[in-house]
């Protein structure tokens, strides 16, 4: 079940960037796209080295968020994929290998 208790989603960004870096993401990006995209207000992008640390990525934002009260509506992807995908509605979370970011690119949608 997904809940939200008093965490603007600004807030949300910056914690979730916070736990990312904690566990040595790389290439944190935090994107305001309010106004851009009818889908989230942020997006967080990521890097982890490999798979397991994707996964350990994954598993930090989710237990930061839940500690403060923010629970994940929906997480897709894979680790062995190189693209893990973790949606709180007004804050979506992308965390990749070096490869699939490089490779999908998604900076280049907001950045334009």
């Amino acid at each position: 079940m997904w809940y939200n208790i008093g965490m603007t989603a600004e807030e949300q960004a910056k914690a979730i960037a916070v736990a990312l870096e904690d566990r040595k993401g790389t290439d944190i990006k935090i994107y305001d796209v309010r106004g851009k995209s009818q889908l989230a207000d942020f997006f967080v992008v990521a890097t982890g080295a490999a798979a397991p640390h994707l996964k350990a990525l994954v598993a930090e934002t989710q237990s930061a968020m839940k500690s403060a009260g923010v629970q994940s509506f929906r997480t897709s992807g894979d680790p062995e994929s190189g693209w893990i995908v973790v949606d709180y509605i007004d804050v979506v979370v992308h965390v990749f290998s070096p490869e699939a970011r490089a490779y999908y690119a998604l900076e280049k949608l907001w950045t334009k």
